[in-house]
């Protein structure tokens, strides 16, 4: 499986497109086909943070890239995913491919987490894209064929990335701009008593 960035040539960079990563990379992983190159790796991220896939996922700018199986939780170690209720088709070749689901991070316990700027993209197979039979699409290898049977429904691709809200950034007291994980710290401090030794 694929190691990461390490797995690139000097000056290559990862910058694919929508189309791309379902067709050449998610669906290569659901029908257990080689991908060349391999670069992204599987993860289970319930262990990890957005902020903490840097040398653990494929990184590709300011994004990361990591397949997951579908079932997981969308509960990460210090937060979760919430849907924001977008998805988008992926179109490939004027059929419907794949579908790619908008996700935003909340810090902290649903549901009274606190957003913060991380974005999830989550790519899903569709079961027979463009609305066709299996049979009729040309998308699912046949039984016969020699090739594997496609699971459409075990691999997702995740592609993580902070947003920059800009003029919508919050501030601090004294101008100071603060990221989400500072605004996070400073509410749960709001919410402990605290009590000095006297």
């Amino acid at each position: 499986m694929g190691n990461g960035a390490g797995d690139l040539p000097p000056g290559f960079r990862f910058f694919p497109s929508d189309e791309e990563l379902v067709v050449h990379f998610l669906h290569r992983k659901a029908a257990h086909l080689p991908c060349y190159p391999d670069v992204i790796p599987s993860l289970d991220p319930r262990h990890y943070d957005p902020w903490d896939l840097n040398g653990k996922a494929l990184p590709g700018g300011n994004q990361w890239y990591f397949f997951t199986r579908r079932a997981l939780s969308r509960v990460w170690a210090s937060g979760y995913w919430m849907p924001t209720g977008v998805e988008k088709p992926v179109t490939s070749a004027g059929r419907n491919v794949g579908i790619k689901k908008y996700l935003a991070f909340y810090a902290g316990q649903a549901p009274v987490g606190i957003k913060t700027n991380w974005v999830m993209h989550e790519y899903h197979l569709l079961d027979c894209p463009g609305g066709t039979s299996a049979d009729d699409s040309g998308w699912r290898p046949s039984k016969t064929s020699g090739h594997p049977e496609v699971d459409f429904n075990e691999w997702v691709l995740g592609r993580v990335y902070e947003s920059d809200f800009g003029s919508q950034s919050s501030f601090y007291d004294d101008g100071t701009e603060l990221s989400c994980l500072d605004e996070m710290f400073l509410s749960l401090d709001d919410l402990d008593e605290i009590s000095l030794p006297k």
